[in-house]
């Protein structure tokens, strides 16, 4: 089981880094669970700080933010749940993933832009 760190829009973004870099050496992942554009703020803070603490010991973190349903108080929310690993571990878990679900998908066609006929700049008036 990951473990989950609820962060909220007063949560000190220094505090949360350690307890992040903490539990990732501990484990080698974490979730951060926030509800809100503050407490996401200050989790994406406390996750870039935490990458310079775990950096001396080569770990390379990454974030897969995914939603999740919960109940505060009696009412249902929607919070942002920011699953926080080293990106060796993801990569191992993608190279499984990718292998076993491996398909061809065709490329995308070339950009090309679509014109009616007029030259860009007869759009605009000249003084």
């Amino acid at each position: 089981m990951v473990e989950v760190l609820k962060v909220s829009s007063k949560s000190n973004p220094n505090a949360v880094a350690g307890a992040l870099a903490g539990v990732l050496r501990q484990s080698g992942a974490v979730e951060v669970q926030v509800v809100g554009a503050g407490a996401l703020n200050q989790a994406v803070k406390a996750i870039a700080i935490a990458r310079g603490f775990v950096a001396p010991s080569n770990i390379d973190l990454v974030c897969v933010p995914t939603f999740a349903d919960i109940e505060i108080d009696g009412e249902s929310r929607t919070a942002i749940r920011l699953s926080v690993e080293d990106r060796s571990r993801r990569a191992g878990v993608e190279q499984t993933v990718a292998t076993a679900t491996a398909r061809v998908v065709p490329a995308p066609a070339p950009y090309r832009p679509m014109y009616n006929g007029a030259h860009a700049t007869s759009n605009f008036l000249s003084t």
